[in-house]
């Protein structure tokens, strides 16, 4: 199954914000995923990216990590 994670809204947001370091969110079945979007995401921007690989049950499940200026949560269902 293919996704749109819509990654050139992302990128823009961190070029706009001027993000130094971003943590991503992912569920299970994203994960697989996270080294290209990882990639895909400081290839393009000037920011660490950081992959937070534990548990996600929603978008309200929000990792407790310091120092991050960005989170983006990624999901399989679309916001409506």
């Amino acid at each position: 199954m293919n996704y749109n994670l819509e990654l050139d809204k992302v990128i823009t947001e961190i070029n706009k914000q001027h993000t130094k370091t971003v943590l991503i969110q992912l569920p299970d079945g994203l994960k697989p995923k996270a080294e290209q979007i990882q990639k895909d995401i400081e290839s393009k921007t000037n920011a660490k990216v950081i992959t937070w690989l534990g548990s996600c049950f929603g978008a309200c499940d929000i990792p407790e990590v310091k120092d991050i200026d960005l989170l983006i949560q990624f999901g399989h269902s679309g916001w409506k």
